[in-house]
């Protein structure tokens, strides 16, 4: 979440004219984040999450991130659901943007990651993954590893002014991950950003999943992978009770396949690419005005390094 473009109280006001959630009271920029611009909306009724969609997100994909919450939401998944205005609409034009509200999701998500909560994460994971195959539509992934390529060549050597030699590591990884990347693995619906402040927790409970912006059809493995980087390093160290708990949770749902397994460090490698390149690029193109936080490329070079280390599973107390 961030903040690109601002709303003024009149045109708020105009907005909700055609809900039925009241009144607006006040509209508090959320800078988490580096996709939309996000708000936090106090209405008279209750408190809501406004989305303003930013240039980067493609306007034809909203019906289908949009629809997939009503969906998920619908089904008992604990997932924020978007507000229809009174002709049935969930998709609407704010301060020229397309824009969209969702109720809000209630708890906060954890600052110091425990084993626990690696487990649950992995079982809402799976959860999300069954739950999503009833969904009818797809969306082909944006984010896959042709565009980390695509990302990487618009920088030029600029990476080696972060990191001396950043550029050639890169470029040898890049190499390496597109002459081996695995096929044929299970495919689903994927979250693809189940990052830890899009998980929210209350007390020990997942009280919401949120921001689905990136969600599209690819290896149900590699969702996993991303949260492994996400959830289960500690500057750079892999924390291996906090993988086996991962893994465990997931699998309580949805055991894993042997081809999955045998993927996952290369999976892994390649989602820590694609944050490297995508936070790569947001470093070196900032918005001008935004409200919202860079965040470090190099956190992900000790996670790769880490993951090119290891042959087997075993690394990360598997059985």
């Amino acid at each position: 979440m961030a903040v690109y473009t601002r709303v003024s109280m009149e045109d708020l006001g105009r907005f909700l004219a055609g809900f039925d959630i009241g009144d607006a009271i006040s509209l508090e920029g959320i800078a988490q984040g580096v996709e939309n611009s996000n708000f936090r909306l106090r209405t008279t009724i209750g408190l809501y999450i406004l989305t303003l969609y930013e240039k980067r997100v493609n306007y034809e994909d909203l019906p289908f991130f949009l629809g997939l919450m009503k969906h998920l939401a619908g089904s008992g998944f604990p997932c924020p659901t978007p507000i229809a205005d009174r002709n049935g609409e969930m998709l609407h034009q704010l301060s020229g943007r397309p824009a969209a509200i969702v109720a809000i999701a209630n708890g906060d998500w954890p600052r110091q990651i425990t084993t626990e909560h690696c487990r649950k994460v992995g079982t809402i994971l799976a959860t999300l993954h069954k739950t999503a195959a009833g969904f009818p539509t797809g969306r082909a992934n944006d984010q896959a590893l042709p565009a980390w390529r695509s990302i990487f060549s618009t920088l030029g050597r600029r990476a080696n002014e972060l990191r001396p030699a950043l550029f050639d590591w890169i470029e040898a990884e890049l190499t390496s991950l597109e002459s081996s990347w695995p096929i044929g693995l299970p495919t689903g619906i994927i979250h693809a950003d189940l990052f830890p402040d899009n998980v929210l927790f209350e007390n020990t409970k997942i009280s919401g999943v949120i921001d689905f912006y990136f969600a599209c059809n690819d290896a149900l493995a590699l969702d996993l992978a991303i949260c492994l980087n996400a959830w289960c390093f500690d500057d750079g160290r892999i924390i291996t009770t906090r993988t086996n708990a991962l893994i465990s949770g997931y699998e309580d749902v949805r055991p894993l396949q042997k081809s999955e397994r045998d993927a996952l460090p290369l999976l892994a490698r390649g989602a820590a690419m694609r944050f490297l390149i995508t936070r790569l690029h947001d470093w070196f193109h900032p918005l001008a005005g935004a409200l919202t936080r860079r965040k470090d490329p190099l956190e992900f070079v000790p996670i790769i390094e880490c993951h090119q280390s290891v042959s087997d599973t075993t690394a990360y107390r598997l059985i």
